[in-house]
């Protein structure tokens, strides 16, 4: 393969993450849901360990053990704040924000 065949499967690859890290995001959404129902918090660090260990457990790499975990931990790190966002009330009219493209938190 060449550099523009390697270049079209990464395109492609893409595409599947971004499918699957919606759907993922989908279930942070509704466990977000769940805890506001039952009163827990966002951050759990005993779930977040499981999740490490389990990614660990399934890497053959490339990836080193250290590059997979900073992949995760900023993929966990926004769930999270997609579960706080769930779990927050919503904003009133003069409390709302405009967000614009350029502020970090999208």
């Amino acid at each position: 393969m060449d550099i523009s065949d390697w270049r079209k499967k990464i395109d492609e690859l893409d595409g599947e993450l971004v499918r699957l890290i919606n759907q993922r995001a989908e279930c942070a959404v509704q466990i977000g849901r769940l805890k506001q129902g039952l009163a827990m918090p966002v951050y759990e660090p005993d779930r977040e360990r499981i999740i490490f260990e389990n990614i660990a457990k399934q890497n053959q790499g490339p990836l080193s053990q250290v590059q997979l975990r900073q992949v995760y931990e900023r993929l966990v790190d926004v769930m999270r704040q997609i579960q706080g966002d769930e779990m927050s009330p919503a904003p009133t009219q003069e409390t709302e924000k405009t967000v614009t493209e350029l502020e970090p938190n999208d």
